[in-house]
């Protein structure tokens, strides 16, 4: 039996796999043959059958728990969610012990990513007898409470948890390659990046196709800044994998932090090939923007923006193409915005900052600057900043200090603005 999730590290999303086959308990001697015809039925895919029958039994039999169960899960592989999800309710409740319903249910909610409705019938399953099913199917909801338990970004979750639940699935259950992909991504998740990326070699290297392994060794091969080996590596994966849009986009970053000119061919080429891709396009953007070429880059942040007016990260990147045109104005709106996003947003405050002073609105940027120093200390730059917006307001005193901050921090790298710091500081002192 497969296990509950798929990794997917490109994205770090979950996909659920199988569902819990359905009465998978041992039958009583008394059992309704309808109810058996029901499920014969069932395992020959014949559900138009099952269905009536076991509507039909349930209706004259509503506290039989088995056929609530068998016809719950008719409507699970149907897609009838809702249906479903009533249905293995109902069964819970003619038979609080029916290890297969809360299962079931758990992994049904667990696919809408209801995970805190979902995480009390998993744990319920755990603690029950799974019959003839043995520990296999109780192994996947152990699985399936290592995917919900897993820390998520700006939560508060037990980062041993997930850990603690996949050891006691394999107390009762071989290991498989799912289970070194979800204990290599939990070792990364918890910045054990050498845990990790030995993982995701040890699959690799008993099954060198494994396209998972390879996307989430890249992954992580690219986080580390280890540019030249994850471009290697992912040349190879191509060649088994041709045109493949993560590992072509995996590629694409790897040439783009080493600074390669092919970056900018391949992903206009992904782009073509996948434009509703955003995170292709906010690749695209960024790369033609480091390529000068800032109206083709400002073409995709617009349209980027349209679908997600409120990305803080698409807002600066626009802002940012729009000061490289000399449009201030607009600049300042689309920093203006993306602070109002995320207050956190160094560059956003950056920017606003910058295009405050070129409209000349020094009290504008030294409340940006004075934002942006919550989250990152100063440079040569936002000193510089300072110092002529202090200027403008004809604060004498915190001017000087910041222009002599300024030459400190710059030491000949930024020759005309230390000219203008200099000429600025012989006529303040007079």
């Amino acid at each position: 039996m497969p296990p509950v999730f798929s990794q997917n590290q490109a994205s770090g999303q979950t996909a659920p796999e199988q569902r819990a086959e359905p009465a998978v308990v041992e039958t009583p001697q008394t059992e309704s043959q309808q109810v058996l015809a029901a499920e014969s039925a069932i395992a020959s895919s014949d559900l138009k059958t099952a269905q009536s029958s076991l509507e039909s039994y349930v209706a004259a039999h509503p506290d039989d728990s088995r056929a609530i169960f068998d016809l719950g899960y008719v409507a699970d592989v149907q897609n009838r969610m809702d249906d479903a999800a009533d249905l293995y309710r109902k069964a819970i409740a003619a038979n609080p012990k029916s290890f297969e319903a809360h299962l079931s249910l758990g992994l049904l909610l667990a696919r809408q990513e209801k995970s805190e409705e979902a995480r009390p019938e998993l744990v319920t399953a755990t603690t029950l007898d799974p019959g003839v099913a043995g520990p296999t199917l109780k192994a996947r909801a152990w699985r399936a409470l290592a995917q919900i338990d897993r820390p998520k970004p700006g939560g508060d979750n037990d980062p041993t948890a997930a850990s603690n639940d996949l050891i006691e699935a394999l107390k009762i259950s071989p290991e498989t390659e799912s289970d070194t992909m979800l204990a290599a991504s939990l070792a990364e998740d918890a910045g054990q990046y050498d845990s990790a990326e030995a993982a995701y070699r040890r699959i690799l290297a008993k099954d060198p196709k494994s396209q998972p392994a390879t996307t989430a060794l890249a992954h992580l091969l690219l986080a580390r800044k280890q540019y030249p080996e994850a471009e290697t590596m992912l040349r190879a994966a191509l060649e088994q994998f041709p045109n493949d849009p993560t590992l072509t986009a995996q590629l694409a970053a790897a040439l783009t932090a080493e600074d390669k000119a092919e970056a900018l061919p391949l992903l206009e080429q992904l782009h073509t090939s996948h434009p509703d891709d955003a995170s292709i396009g906010r690749m695209l953007a960024i790369v033609e923007a480091d390529a000068g070429d800032y109206e083709a880059s400002d073409k995709l942040f617009v349209e980027l923006l349209q679908k997600n007016p409120k990305d803080p990260d698409l807002l600066v990147g626009h802002g940012q193409n729009l000061v490289r045109q000399q449009h201030y104005a607009e600049a300042f709106t689309a920093f203006e915005d993306a602070t109002l996003a995320d207050q956190t947003n160094v560059d956003g405050w950056s920017g606003l900052a910058f295009a405050a002073e070129r409209l000349g609105r020094p009290e504008v940027a030294l409340r940006a600057l004075a934002e942006r120093s919550k989250y990152l200390p100063d440079n040569a730059s936002t000193f510089f900043m300072w110092a002529i917006s202090y200027d403008k307001l004809n604060q004498k005193r915190q001017a000087i200090d910041y222009y002599q901050r300024f030459l400190e921090a710059s030491a000949g790298k930024a020759p005309q603005e230390e000219w203008q710091a200099k000429q600025r500081l012989e006529v303040l002192k007079k």
